[in-house]
């Protein structure tokens, strides 16, 4: 498969390095004493509080500190050193000491002089924080996947409609280019009706933070080679070393929060809590709301879903520090007469495959679409060489933003839905949520969209939600 060349597309080689680098980049340029002189006056600035600050906090906050017409004015983490890295980043760019600091996040929501919020967290507290948010009428820029499960999911679709908030999903893929023409191109029937979507997904583990090196050391001189956290389970000499208390400047008892408590290691909080269900969801789950949502919108099944799925997955032992599935595959079928579409489509979710491209294809009768952060491909050449299609070629014609976070902010102005809203988002990546199910429970699942419920599976039912600990609840 064809690649745009890696150097002469800049625009179109985006990673998400990349994303986060750019968004520390435009706050730069707007940080002197000049850019501030300029702003906005107070009154018709959107007061923003940021909620997180770890791997997506500070690049989102950073790129609202871009823009003259908003104002950040409280942050809130459960670590003191990320939260006072938070306060720093946010007066040091104005210039003074206005942003207030909270370890409770009800506390900055509470606040009647702040518009807006950006949730960055841990995938079990999404659905906690944002129905929350939502209750006090704040509108919200939440990260994906938009919540741990298919019943959180749900509940913050209604709290958004039910208080008619702004949300805005960080599936910011949509406000590039290149997914935007792809999608195009398949919308504009181009390549005939799809028949086919492969959609490529990272397999196996990532240590984010880095702090898997160190545990290797601590366990060196056991009898048993231990090379990832996913070998280690409860019993082993290995889990007993990799279990320690929490740092004082964490307050881990709140960062489980509603799911089962665990013993402390180091190895899954912070970033890492994506490789174990009970914070995250793994590969799948963190990247469903990427490339599975940009093979919806090219379909125009953001308000629609499948009616069977079947999943298969490789996993680490259950109890493992780190047990999300290493590679997965799942077959999604979206019948005609639910979606509307003129045909049936199956969609093929893959992680760690080597048989399907990282990024999205669809595949027609009349050709092919392949679209990723690192390149564009297509069957016409001509599509590959223009940088968007051509105006004679959009009798459909796709929502169009050139930056994610000033979407969302254009969008609180003017009470008009985002590129990416809560029900867009909720639809995208509920395929993955019972791709993990059918995984779980070892069966093809029967779906029934209208209704958003398993279909004969009591037992596949009771995972489209999971346990609370005492006390928490969701608004």
């Amino acid at each position: 498969m064809l690649r745009a060349p890696f150097d002469s597309r800049s625009s179109m080689n985006f990673s998400r390095r990349q994303f986060l680098q750019s968004a520390a980049a435009t706050a730069a340029i707007v940080s002197s004493p000049l850019a501030r002189a300029s702003r906005t006056p107070a009154s018709n600035r959107i007061t923003i509080g940021v909620i997180g600050w770890g791997m997506m906090g500070p690049a989102n906050t950073k790129s609202f500190l871009s823009f003259d017409d908003c104002q950040v004015v409280a942050a809130c983490d459960i670590h003191t050193g990320h939260l006072q890295a938070a306060v720093d980043t946010v007066n040091s760019h104005y210039g003074n000491k206005d942003c207030r600091a909270y370890h409770d996040y009800r506390e900055l929501i509470a606040r009647d002089d702040i518009d807006a919020v950006m949730i960055a967290i841990p995938d079990h507290w999404h659905a906690i924080v944002a129905t929350e948010a939502a209750a006090r009428k704040k509108d919200i820029y939440g990260e994906k996947p938009l919540a741990r499960t298919i019943a959180e999911q749900q509940a913050i679709v209604r709290a958004v409609q039910q208080n008619n908030i702004i949300w805005q999903t960080g599936s910011w893929q949509r406000s590039l280019p290149q997914f935007h023409k792809a999608a195009e191109i398949v919308r504009n029937g181009l390549i005939g009706n799809v028949t086919h979507v492969e959609v490529g997904l990272p397999g196996g583990h990532h240590d984010f933070p880095g702090t898997v090196p160190s545990l290797l050391k601590r366990l060196a001189a056991l009898p048993d080679k231990i090379t990832s956290p996913a070998q280690i389970v409860p019993g082993m000499p290995a889990w007993d070393l990799a279990v320690t208390q929490p740092p004082a400047e964490l307050d881990y008892d709140t960062w489980i929060g509603p799911s089962k408590m665990e013993p402390y290691i180091e190895q899954r909080v912070y970033q890492n809590w994506r490789w174990n269900y009970n914070t995250g969801g793994g590969q799948l789950l963190d990247w469903i709301g990427h490339h599975g949502d940009i093979a919806h919108w090219g379909l125009g099944f953001d308000s629609t879903g499948p009616s069977e799925v079947e999943g298969f997955g490789e996993f680490p032992p259950a109890h493992a520090v780190w047990n999300t599935a290493t590679k997965y595959t799942v077959e999604c079928l979206y019948r005609k007469e639910v979606t509307g579409y003129a045909n049936d489509v199956r969609i093929t979710i893959a992680g760690g495959s080597p048989a399907i491209a990282m990024g999205t294809k669809w595949i027609g009768p009349d050709g092919w679409v392949w679209v990723d952060r690192s390149g564009f491909d297509a069957s016409n050449p001509d599509w590959v060489k223009e940088e968007s299609l051509p105006e004679s070629q959009r009798k459909v014609k796709l929502y169009e933003s050139s930056e994610h976070r000033r979407n969302f902010l254009d969008c609180v102005k003017s009470r008009k839905p985002t590129i990416a809203p809560v029900e867009t988002a909720h639809h995208s990546i509920i395929p993955g949520h019972l791709g993990l199910i059918s995984m779980l429970t070892g069966r093809k699942l029967q779906w029934d969209v209208a209704n958003e419920s398993i279909l004969n599976d009591p037992a596949a039912s009771a995972l489209l939600t999971r346990p609370y600990r005492t006390p928490y609840k969701l608004a």
